[in-house]
């Protein structure tokens, strides 16, 4: 089962505005007349439960949405690019990969989330006409789509767990009790994935259970395959926690079972406080009787139940008193664990955009455009000279003037603004 995966995103760029010309009949002479760009598709990812891992991951890890087309002539509009769906198991958090931050937890089949946005498709120089420049020779490119790596991480989202040391009956009791089919045999680590179940007791009663691998000492550290399996019992809202009560393999019952708890606890503290009943399995073969000191130790703070999966005695009752459990305890149990940084895009994003600036040369005049721009000019009143003085300082920070010396800006040329056409002077 693949359950981690890395992809890196591209949304598609925008299509470049057009500079072009009106040319109907008898108007030889007529005005600006290109078209604007198509913005870039966007990415989406959506949640569905007929995905169960990550494996389409496994070969293909880069992902770009259609760009978006060129503007045309008379004013035409260049085509939008195609949006890009990726699907993902429900259950799959998503991180940005630089900083690990949680951005989004899918917990719902058909929930979708905009991962990255095209760009916005540049405006054709039918936009830049005014009472200054009468015919524009310039046109905006598109902006580029949005970039992002991410960490795909599948935790199962199961209504209960079971938990346990390898060779304790798990596999054998998720086949008796629902349709899966987990390979069984008589060795230690027999169970290397995940196996998800329905368990329908009856017409009016079901939950989803998952079989955890077997856990070891050392699994919060990461010792065998720790932290892989530990990673789906953060998901689940009960825990099941068998044990072989028959003690043939020389173990003690006892141990094994704190041991398994001193391991979920070290991993995270919340999972030590997820509700948990108790099966003690093969109680069958138990001939020393360790069920009584097992319950003598436990009873008191456990819900106990003896089954045999082999032979199916107890399983009933165990099912039962598991899906009244399940009714006892909060949807809110299939929380992450960690926080999901909701504002995290945002902010990621918004830094380019801000930052917005244009140049270009149209004939004899240097132009600067662009959001910020727009943004300086709605803030100042050119006829204050003090509103003049603090517009200059503005260009000097954003760096326009380092800007038009590197395009080779001399003294007495003209830059415009806007509106607002200049004379460049040191």
């Amino acid at each position: 089962m693949i359950d981690y995966a890395q992809i890196s995103l591209k949304a598609g760029d925008g299509g470049n505005g057009a500079v072009a010309w009106r040319r109907e009949k008898y108007e030889p002479t007529g005005g600006p007349a290109g078209g604007d760009g198509g913005d870039g598709g966007s990415i989406i990812i959506k949640a569905t439960r007929n995905l169960s891992t990550l494996d389409e991951f496994r070969y293909k890890n880069k992902y770009k949405a259609q760009n978006g087309e060129p503007g045309g002539k008379s004013k035409k509009s260049g085509k939008k690019g195609d949006d890009l769906l990726i699907k993902v198991p429900v259950g799959t958090i998503l991180r940005e990969k630089e900083s690990n931050t949680i951005i989004k937890d899918f917990k719902t089949d058909g929930e979708e989330f905009l991962i990255a946005k095209g760009g916005r498709g540049g405006r054709g120089n039918v936009h830049f006409k005014n009472s200054i420049r009468q015919a524009p020779r310039f046109a905006e490119n598109g902006k580029k789509g949005q970039e992002i790596d991410l960490i795909l991480e599948l935790k199962v989202l199961a209504d209960v767990g079971l938990v346990g040391l390898p060779n304790v009956g798990k596999s054998t009791l998720i086949s008796v009790v629902t349709s899966a089919k987990p390979k069984i045999a008589n060795y230690h680590f027999t169970t290397l994935d995940p196996n998800l179940g329905v368990v329908n007791i009856d017409k009016e009663r079901s939950f989803i259970v998952a079989d955890i691998p077997g856990l070891i000492e050392g699994a919060n550290e990461g010792q065998g395959l720790g932290h892989d399996f530990l990673r789906h019992i953060e998901r689940c809202r009960v825990l099941v926690h068998l044990v072989d009560i028959s003690g043939i393999e020389g173990r003690d019952p006892i141990a094994d079972f704190r041991l398994i708890n001193e391991e979920l606890r070290l991993y995270n503290e919340s999972l030590a406080d997820k509700p948990m009943i108790v099966a003690l399995n093969k109680s069958d073969l138990d001939f020393n009787d360790n069920t009584s000191k097992f319950i003598a130790e436990f009873g008191e703070s456990y819900d106990i139940y003896k089954i045999s999966a082999a032979t199916t005695d107890g399983v009933k009752e165990l099912l039962d008193a598991t899906y009244s459990l399940l009714l006892d305890t909060e949807e809110k149990q299939y929380d992450l664990i960690e926080e999901v940084d909701e504002d995290f895009l945002e902010e990621f994003y918004n830094k380019e955009i801000e930052y917005d600036l244009e140049f270009a040369k149209d004939n004899d005049i240097y132009v600067v455009y662009g959001k910020r721009i727009d943004n300086l000019l709605e803030r100042v009143n050119l006829e204050d000279y003090d509103s003049r003085m603090y517009f200059e300082q503005k260009l000097r920070e954003m760096e326009v003037f380092d800007r038009l010396k590197e395009m080779g800006i001399e003294e007495g040329d003209s830059v415009a603004v806007g509106e607002i056409v200049f004379e460049y002077f040191e």
